[in-house]
């Protein structure tokens, strides 16, 4: 196998613990249509890359109704991203010694927005050789172009690239550029399909024996 020289990580679930809090804004807008989104249901409709709003469209809500909603769940959210605690134990330290191996970079499907709110007060983005959000790639998770994007600030080829995620979509976006894939296992995708993962771990803080296993 050839040694890995490029680490490109998925944001939320694997580098900050948003995922919980980005649920509960689901939860709070959908309320105020008289929806209840369960969290079984939210979690299938997560792991085949769907979202929450579907339930919104077969209540026969209006689009308009629905774009409205959308914004005001995205004013939730960014309240508990400032408000809670999102730091993921022992984060910071792993990437610290990986940044004296390894160039790193962050793929993500956040907006920008949103995620220079998560990172303004914290150190992770330090150890990072850049990252990308959502504008600034042409399709989305599951497909490859994310981490084919990432691949290319590299200069680097699929073997060179590990890619660390938490999710199926993630997962997929991964193979579907033919890149070896780590998942960090958590609450929020227990229930997805790993099979296709490399390697699966409990913790960032094992990715380092996964590594010097190249």
């Amino acid at each position: 196998m050839m040694k890995k020289k490029y680490l490109l990580f998925d944001n939320d679930g694997v580098l900050v613990e948003t995922e919980p809090y980005y649920y509960k804004a689901n939860v709070k807008a959908l309320a105020e249509f008289g929806i209840d989104l369960d969290f079984d249901t939210y979690m299938e409709i997560m792991a085949r890359g769907g979202n929450a709003w579907e339930l919104a469209v077969g209540n026969g809500i209006s689009k308009d109704e629905i774009d409205a909603k959308r914004f005001q769940r995205d004013i939730y959210y960014r309240e508990f991203i400032e408000n809670e605690n999102i730091e993921i134990e022992g984060v910071v330290d792993v990437l610290k010694e990986l940044k004296k191996s390894y160039k790193m970079g962050i793929v993500t499907t956040s907006r920008r927005v949103d995620f220079d709110l998560i990172h303004t007060s914290r150190d992770i983005v330090k150890y990072m050789d850049f990252t990308l959000c959502v504008e600034e790639y042409r399709r989305s998770k599951p497909h490859p172009d994310p981490y084919l994007a990432g691949m290319k600030k590299f200069n680097a080829s699929r073997e060179e690239c590990l890619i660390i995620e938490d999710s199926q979509r993630g997962l997929s976006s991964a193979v579907n550029a033919k890149i070896e894939c780590v998942i960090v296992k958590n609450e929020f995708t227990a229930t997805h399909d790993f099979s296709q993962a490399s390697h699966k771990i409990d913790s960032l803080r094992d990715l380092k024996k996964i590594l010097d296993s190249y």
